[in-house]
């Protein structure tokens, strides 16, 4: 079986705001030569008629980007996104600010998957990464 193409996964929630993580994506995947993907994570118990607009706009910015989108229904959006990430051989995943709890969305996924680098994009759409060996991120 022949290993998938390296890749950048752009994790979004449903937030029309989510578009500066794919655009971010998008850069770094065009400056490595990467295949871009876009995640989505969502609880199973959401009420999808109420997100449904947001999500229809991620996924055309996705395409726009020549990105696939991928929705994923669980409870454990970290380890789902692991298990995406590296299934799609991705270098690096992008999403926004880590909100500075110990158990939060990023740290969870840096636990399960260390060898992924990570990049946040705050609401300004800077971008700061975390290279996998390094405790402390700089700005890109």
């Amino acid at each position: 079986m022949q290993e998938k193409s390296p890749s950048v996964v752009a994790c979004v929630t449903t937030q029309y705001e989510c578009d500066r993580i794919i655009d971010a994506a998008e850069q770094t995947a065009e400056e490595y030569g990467c295949e871009l993907h876009v995640l989505s994570v969502l609880r199973p118990t959401e009420n999808y008629a109420l997100i449904s607009d947001q999500l229809e706009y991620l996924h055309r910015k996705s395409k726009s980007a020549g990105a696939d989108m991928t929705i994923i229904f669980s409870e454990n959006a970290p380890r789902s996104a692991a298990n995406f990430a590296r299934k799609n051989n991705a270098l690096q995943i992008v999403a926004g600010m880590h909100d500075g709890g110990k158990e939060s969305f990023l740290v969870k996924f840096n636990r399960l998957a260390p060898e992924i680098s990570i990049a946040m994009v705050d609401k300004n759409r800077d971008v700061y990464t975390m290279d996998v060996h390094s405790v402390c991120a700089s700005k890109r």
